[in-house]
């Protein structure tokens, strides 16, 4: 009895640190195809000209995006469509929020965790491309 409870658990931790090793593959290439756009538009442009651009390299990387996948807000348990949206969705696992900012603030942070509560997604990119190195204006959150 112990021996298959022991499986089990072995069993249920390989396969978490496979999704792990996956999703932090699939956030490498994100932030891979930022640095790109950064790269070559530099800051100051509206979001959506850096949205394009994303969606143009991720897909360029092989990976499968959506984007403004809209999303309903769960309020006592039912849906409704109130017409929040994703900027982009990577490979069902990585929510990915687009910003062309001064500096991120904190109103940014609840903005992405809310998305990925509605969303049932675990990992998340807020991306900050205006600034000099993008660096500065990457965060990842992880529920």
């Amino acid at each position: 009895m112990v021996y298959g409870i022991t499986q089990r658990c072995t069993e249920k931790t390989q396969r978490l640190r496979r999704i792990v090793m996956e999703t932090n593959e699939i956030t490498r290439k994100i932030i891979g195809c930022a640095i790109e756009v950064h790269k070559h538009l530099g800051p100051g442009l509206l979001e959506s000209a850096y949205e394009e651009c994303m969606m143009f390299e991720l897909k360029d990387s092989g990976l499968n995006v959506r984007s403004q996948k809209p999303i309903p807000i769960i309020y006592k348990e039912n849906k409704l469509d109130y017409g929040y949206r994703i900027d982009i969705l990577v490979e069902d696992s990585v929510l990915i929020e687009l910003k062309s900012v001064e500096t991120l603030n904190p109103v940014h942070e609840a903005q992405i965790l809310t998305y990925m509560k509605f969303a049932g997604i675990k990992t998340g990119l807020l991306i900050n491309f205006n600034v000099k190195m993008l660096r500065n204006g990457l965060r990842r959150y992880r529920q």
